[in-house]
C-alpha cells in the first residue's frame, strides 16, 4: 500500500525570495482567486499569527481574506505583501 501525505507549498517557502518567486508564478497564471489563495500560503509559511499583527488585521479575518473565496481589498493585499516583505511591480507586457 502507497503512503501519501498532504503537499503543503508553505513548508518549501523559507526566504523572501523564494515567496517572491512563489507569488510571481501564482500571477502568471492570471487568476485573482489563485494569487490570493498563493498570497495566503505564503502568509502561513510566515506565520499567520504575525503577518496579521504586522498587517494591523485579525488572524480570522486575515484567514478568510486569503483562502482563496475571500475578497480581499487591494490594502490588505498591499499590507500582507509589505508584512511578508515582498512588493508588487509593474513591468510592460
Amino acid at each position: 500500500m502507497i503512503k501519501t501525505t498532504r503537499f503543503d507549498a508553505a513548508e518549501y517557502l523559507t526566504s523572501e525570495a523564494d515567496y517572491a518567486a512563489y507569488l510571481e508564478a501564482a500571477l502568471e497564471e492570471n487568476d485573482p482567486e489563485f494569487f490570493v489563495k498563493a498570497l495566503g500560503t505564503v502568509a502561513r509559511a510566515c506565520g499567520m499569527t504575525q503577518i496579521a499583527r504586522d498587517a494591523g488585521l485579525s488572524r480570522e479575518s486575515l484567514y478568510k481574506a486569503l483562502s482563496g473565496t475571500g475578497n480581499p481589498q487591494f490594502a490588505t493585499i498591499a499590507k500582507v505583501m509589505k508584512a511578508v516583505g515582498v512588493k508588487l511591480s509593474v513591468q510592460v507586457a
